[in-house]
């Protein structure tokens, strides 16, 4: 198993303990296969890029609406745009959603 310290917006993670391809499930069910995701058993956090995004087909934009701020993740189906996750914006200028996997595997070197 192979050990990489990286430091990240929380902090200094100490490791990353694997990497591989990861699925998750964002609030409203839109699903992410990312290829390439790290594995850090000690990190509460996870970061999902703009290039993780585009690979799955979906596009973000800033909106604001009344006083608060989101990216909604968009799709193009059927030549109509769908917003299909509203990612809200956190004071300090990063945003935010929950996600859940959708399935584990034992991280192996």
């Amino acid at each position: 198993m192979f050990c990489t310290y990286v430091h990240t917006i929380s902090g200094s993670s100490n490791l990353i303990e694997g990497s591989g391809r990861a699925y998750i499930v964002l609030p409203n069910g839109t699903k992410f296969c990312i290829d390439n995701a790290l594995f850090s058993s000690q990190s509460r956090r996870n970061l999902l890029s703009f290039k993780d995004i585009r690979r799955n087909g979906c596009h973000i934009e800033t909106i604001n609406e009344g006083k608060k701020e989101h990216l909604p993740i968009t799709k193009i189906i059927s030549m109509q745009k769908l917003v299909l996750e509203k990612l809200y914006a956190l004071s300090f200028g990063l945003y935010y959603t929950e996600m859940r996997t959708i399935e584990s595997h034992v991280v192996m070197h």
